[in-house]
């Protein structure tokens, strides 16, 4: 399936005509297709702010690690969280990965989940702790495993695999 990416016109070049507008769309098979200058904000441990709905109806906002295969967002999460209720209640996600070094070189990404795995899955549930061990080190440069489960309760993981649809870019680095 296709992602469209919306390219808004930035001011990285100076100033234009209907600046922070969308100025093209395109279309990309997988995040590898991504021009390089927003491909490597997901590539680095960037910080990404995650917006899932609450049972409020109201976006919730938690920076959290980003991870990826192809053209699929992997969201790995403690089940006892939150936001794994209101994830299964609104699959749909936005996430924001915004440079650290410059506010106004950023990318935006609309997905859905399609499937989840649970870390205790006989079949699966090894992908889960590897996924999880992989984006702590890309994260805290620390060998695995992921240091950071509660020791007050036996923290078990799920998977959100979540099929990406649209992106929008913005900036230069």
């Amino acid at each position: 399936m296709a992602i469209t990416v919306a390219e808004f016109l930035d001011v990285a070049d100076g100033v234009q005509p209907n600046q922070f507008s969308v100025g093209s769309h395109s279309e990309i098979n997988s995040f590898d297709d991504l021009d390089p200058i927003y491909k490597r904000l997901l590539d680095e441990p960037v910080a990404a702010v995650f917006a899932v709905l609450g049972s409020d109806g109201r976006s919730n906002l938690t920076p959290m690690w980003f991870d990826y295969e192809g053209s699929t967002v992997l969201v790995n999460v403690a089940t006892h969280r939150k936001k794994v209720e209101w994830i299964r209640a609104n699959p749909k996600l936005t996430i924001l990965l915004m440079n650290p070094e410059n506010i106004y070189h950023w990318i935006s990404v609309k997905c859905t989940v399609s499937r989840e795995i649970l870390e205790d899955d006989p079949k699966e549930g090894q992908r889960v702790t590897d996924q999880l061990d992989k984006i702590w080190t890309k994260y805290t440069g620390n060998p695995p495993p992921y240091g950071l489960r509660d020791p007050s309760r036996n923290e078990r993981r799920v998977l959100f695999e979540c099929p990406v649809e649209k992106i929008a870019t913005f900036g230069k680095p």
